[in-house]
């Protein structure tokens, strides 16, 4: 009898999507064409708004400027504005005609201690002092870019807001390439501060822009798709003493270098690389201040990037046990300090495949492709770690180039073609559209 009950409740399922589901479908279409006109006829603002960013870039937590302008113009949609979030973000919440589940949209909005060489007529010319070193400030990332597009998405959405189901979050997060030295910001002083409350989150999507992309072009990653990144730093002691005679102390840079050595054995040989990839890398190596003396102490500073939390934990304890009894063999200390940092920004795999046919469906099949994970690292992994998220990347390249003619991320050098920009309006619009309504 119960396998009857269930055979007949799959046939009125299957009876009622046939019948309710090409009047749904037509009213998907309708709205989805009129959210891709207003994305492209508000092409032009989103491009004069990360002009302006780009032109008038901000340091971590010092985004002062930018959250103005941000919440200026939420303000003039008559959204829900909430400002000094997270020090200087800005929040603002859509509340559509339907009922529906809540969704946030997350732009950062910080810029990087970069001087610019692009041949651009906006290019920054704002200098500071980072770390006490003089440097221009530019918006190396792409960042100016995610907020312009977020601003561009909210604009288009308030207009069809009566037809809208659910609720929008818009989050514009500062801080996302990490606070200044003795500060906390980014995506969990924005969670600790309820962001993903009142009301409450249920799902979270983000986009980054790739200088390596070409224009037009989407793409994903399921699962781990971005690292952890983690802060290393060891410090060894040994035995100061002159240099013409190092049997008489214990020398702490010898002793550095064979851990820098050993670490690598850690991912080579101890990490389980066909599951997953991981890098250690140390960046930072001081000791000493002589030629002819060999120092009591050395310091190393590194990061560490995993695509698996698992491998994560094992690869911390690996490497405090390497440092540990290779500074023993020689007679010296390592103090080993793990500092968390972001986790593995991790897609949702539910979440990816269903919402995959909408980013394929606004792109096209052809230019919406799976890449490898990569080993920089997002805190919109952060977000992930209390709901289920999807991230993503939005093409950058001119068409004409190839990915070795263009600059990275990160350098003076990094340069985004604007044409892009309305693909990620529409993919922001359409993913809110289709998560609401399937």
């Amino acid at each position: 009898m119960k396998k009857n009950t269930n055979i007949c409740r799959a046939i009125l399922f299957i009876a009622t999507f046939s019948v309710f589901s090409p009047a749904f479908g037509q009213k998907n279409a309708a709205l989805k064409a009129k959210l891709d006109k207003a994305a492209q006829e508000i092409e032009s603002k989103v491009i004069a708004w990360r002009r302006d960013f780009h032109q008038n870039p901000e340091l971590s937590n010092r985004e002062t400027r930018t959250a103005e302008v941000i919440a200026k113009h939420l303000k003039s949609l008559g959204l829900e504005v909430k400002t000094g979030v997270a020090k200087t973000g800005v929040v603002a919440i859509l509340k559509g005609g339907k009922p529906g589940p809540v969704i946030a949209l997350r732009a950062d909005i910080d810029a990087l201690p970069v001087t610019e060489r692009a041949p651009i007529p906006f290019a920054s010319k704002v200098r500071t002092t980072y770390n006490g070193v003089e440097t221009g400030v530019m918006h190396a990332c792409g960042h100016d870019t995610h907020t312009a597009i977020l601003m561009g998405t909210a604009e288009v959405l308030t207009k069809y807001k009566s037809e809208i189901e659910g609720t929008i979050k818009f989050i514009f997060q500062p801080a996302e390439e990490g606070a200044p030295k003795g500060e906390i910001g980014g995506a969990g002083v924005m969670i600790s501060e309820g962001v993903l409350e009142n009301p409450t989150v249920e799902t979270i999507f983000g986009l980054h822009i790739s200088a390596q992309a070409a224009v037009g072009t989407i793409r994903y990653r399921s699962g781990g798709t971005m690292a952890s990144s983690d802060r290393l730093y060891i410090k060894v002691k040994g035995k100061q003493t002159h240099g013409a005679s190092p049997w008489q102390g214990i020398d702490p840079i010898l002793t550095g270098a064979m851990i820098v050595q050993g670490l690598q054995n850690v991912v080579s040989r101890q990490t389980p690389l066909n599951e997953s990839p991981a890098v250690i890398t140390i960046g930072m190596f001081q000791a000493g201040n002589r030629e002819n003396i060999i120092p009591e102490e050395a310091n190393l500073m590194g990061t560490i990037r995993c695509l698996d939390p698992k491998i994560q934990k094992e690869i911390h304890a690996n490497i405090k046990r390497t440092a540990i009894n290779i500074a023993e063999s020689q007679g010296a200390t390592a103090e080993v300090t793990i500092e968390i940092g972001n986790p593995v920004t991790f897609n949702n795999p539910e979440l990816t495949k269903r919402m995959l046919p909408t980013l394929e469906s606004v792109a096209g099949e052809k230019n919406v492709n799976i890449i490898v994970a990569a080993t920089g690292a997002e805190d919109f992994a952060k977000y992930q770690e209390k709901i289920p998220g999807f991230f993503f990347f939005l093409g950058g390249m001119p068409k004409d180039k190839i990915a070795a003619e263009t600059g990275p991320h990160h350098t003076p050098d990094f340069f985004i073609d604007e044409s892009g920009f309305v693909l990620g309006v529409r993919s922001f619009c359409h993913l809110v559209l289709d998560y609401a309504t399937k």
